[in-house]
């Protein structure tokens, strides 16, 4: 080896390694124009006949005028509260019909440019994360769908084969949100100042101020307003044109 080699090896031994880095994403309104009730309607509804289906759904609708006002209020309070609608409903049950649920209300939803966003973050080099308030099995398959490195989500308590509408810990929203990135961060020695994260809507601030790149996805009137006075990227996400009339 000559002289230019060793002083190479020797600089290149001690350059500082390239700081890890992620994107960190959002789901429902940021990746998917859903919400977690799409979900469980969707689940309530297949293990109906129509028309009790359709009886259901009109009462369904009447309780989600509640849902509505409590998110405004409280966006973690209300997931504490909606979750406990899946009380009795059969775990395995539930799981069959994931696919399904897949097929009918998330794929139709998926924002074009989610694919091609989560690629470009993986090709340069950076880890990709879900952190949502959507039950983990749901998310499992989406995550995987998209080539996502790892999923941050709650899960619910399962007893005798059927859940019992309670979750298995904060529900992730807010600052259990921003809690869980940093956690994340430290397990994974992942450099937050380097790192990006998307989100819709108010409820995702805190994660969005934990790290240096934060990206702002069809926003909500409030988080719109804190991105335009903090200069953050405003992003304007679409449904394929085959899939605007979605509800």
């Amino acid at each position: 080896m000559n002289v230019a080699e060793q002083t190479a090896d020797s600089t290149e031994a001690r350059a500082p390694a390239r700081p890890k880095s992620a994107a960190f994403f959002d789901v429902d309104g940021t990746l998917i124009k859903t919400t977690i009730v799409h979900y469980y309607a969707y689940f309530r509804r297949r293990r109906m006949s129509p028309a009790l289906g359709k009886l259901w759904q009109a009462g369904f609708a009447l309780k989600c005028l509640y849902f509505l006002a409590l998110d405004m209020i409280d966006r973690e309070r209300l997931n504490i509260v909606f979750y406990r609608s899946y009380a009795g409903l059969p775990v395995d049950e539930i799981h069959a019909l994931l696919a399904d649920c897949h097929r009918d209300i998330i794929d139709p939803r998926r924002f074009e440019q989610a694919p091609m966003c989560i690629g470009a973050h993986r090709s340069a080099g950076r880890r990709t994360v879900l952190v949502t308030g959507s039950i983990d099995f749901i998310m499992a398959p989406l995550a995987k769908s998209l080539g996502v490195d790892d999923v941050i989500a709650p899960g619910l308590v399962v007893e005798g084969g059927r859940f019992t509408g309670a979750l298995d810990g904060p529900p992730v929203g807010m600052e259990e949100k921003a809690r869980r990135v940093r956690a994340f961060a430290q397990q994974h020695d992942i450099n937050l100042q380097a790192s990006y994260a998307y989100g819709d809507s108010k409820a995702d601030l805190p994660m969005l101020e934990a790290v240096g790149h934060p990206q702002v996805v069809n926003p909500d009137k409030v988080l719109r307003l804190i991105a335009m006075r903090r200069g953050w990227p405003v992003h304007r996400w679409t449904l394929p044109q085959a899939n605007r009339n979605h509800p």
